[in-house]
């Protein structure tokens, strides 16, 4: 129309070879392959979806692998609880230094593979007069002491509800803590989670949750004490805890997939417990013939110092006299008549700081 002007068209430089050629700064042209949109009729992988690949969204400790996991080994669980209940029944009926034996052995076993190496007999020392330390080892004599406390004493980790009776059985509370830690609910989330599996299963799952969940410098510890407790809740009472450590660490090297570490868990179990029988076996034995072989003796101190001799394994001349309480001189001659008479040795070889055993 007249007095109108139309607007020129540039033209597309793909189809005009008359602009020249292309030059550096010329963006290619798109192709579908590189659209940042997706065309409408492209199929869509949800998994990469924007932002990128989705997280595994399964849980940490899922009840139904755990469960899959105990049913696939039921033969060799029910082999470990008759092994337990016949150390339950043994320690129901024998006296009660015998736990806190068996304590004292696991929890130095126990600091071989979480790096503490405490011997039996520094870690008597520790527990029965409160000596013995280095001061590059206090920490560790400390984690050792807490533990064969937690195993012979007071209630278990899960009494009174996980969250509470964790708490109270870690000692948060005496730390400064006025409320539960966020590591403690978490775990306690976990084991509400998986009530129904055996007190075994639960156990293995309290202990593998705990080493991912803590960030403390003994969580290692922490978790064989915790799992060691509540294991023993299948018995009847007279097993405080479950030996978790006494034939070595197998039962806390599980590693892979949930049914790799729950059999490494019951097969570790089972080792130690059936080493924990043939112990007391041995002890059982010798307390025999040691009171009948110091049936001539008159007083209160030679029987008393057999009691002493079967509830630790180690024995030093203060500690006799600390837990008979005896005069020095009257435990170091008793300790001297046993030593004659073949019913304990002496294991350091030292002129000073010396350290007695049963002869077993």
């Amino acid at each position: 129309m007249p007095g109108m002007t139309t607007k020129p068209v540039r033209p597309d430089p793909e189809d005009d070879d008359s602009l020249g050629p292309r030059s550096i700064y010329d963006a290619d042209p798109p192709e579908e392959d590189d659209l940042w949109f997706l065309p409408a009729d492209a199929e869509i992988d949800e998994d990469f979806l924007p932002p990128g690949p989705k997280a595994d969204r399964r849980t940490l400790f899922d009840f139904r692998d755990w469960r899959a996991a105990q049913a696939e080994l039921s033969y060799e669980l029910a082999d470990l609880a008759a092994s337990f209940g016949a150390l339950d029944e043994r320690l129901r009926a024998g006296p009660k230094g015998w736990t806190h034996r068996l304590a004292l052995m696991d929890v130095s076993d126990l600091g071989w593979w979480t790096g503490d190496r405490i011997g039996v007999d520094r870690l008597a020392l520790w527990t029965g007069l409160r000596i013995g330390s280095t001061g590059d080892d206090v920490q560790a004599l400390f984690r050792a002491g807490w533990a064969v406390r937690r195993l012979t004493t007071g209630a278990g980790p899960a009494e009174g509800g996980w969250s509470t009776g964790l708490t109270a059985f870690l000692d948060r509370m005496a730390l400064g803590m006025d409320e539960v830690p966020e590591a403690i609910a978490d775990l306690a989330d976990v084991m509400y989670g998986v009530a129904s599996l055996h007190p075994v299963t639960q156990a293995a799952i309290a202990f593998h949750a705990w080493r991912a969940l803590s960030q403390g410098m003994g969580q290692d510890t922490e978790a064989a004490v915790i799992a060691a407790r509540h294991a023993a809740t299948m018995g009847r009472g007279g097993a405080l805890f479950m030996p978790v450590a006494l034939s070595g660490p197998g039962a806390l090297r599980g590693v892979g997939e949930v049914n790799d570490k729950l059999s490494a868990w019951i097969k570790g179990l089972g080792q130690a417990v059936l080493a924990a029988l043939l112990h007391l076996d041995r002890v059982s034995a010798w307390e025999l013939r040691a009171r009948d072989l110091t049936s001539d003796l008159s007083g209160k101190t030679p029987p008393m110092l057999l009691d002493v001799l079967a509830a630790w394994p180690m024995v030093s001349v203060p500690l006799a006299e600390e837990l008979t309480k005896a005069s020095r001189a009257t435990a170091q001659r008793n300790i001297d008549l046993f030593t004659s008479r073949g019913l304990i040795r002496e294991v350091t070889g030292q002129g000073r700081y010396r350290v007695w055993t049963a002869a077993l």
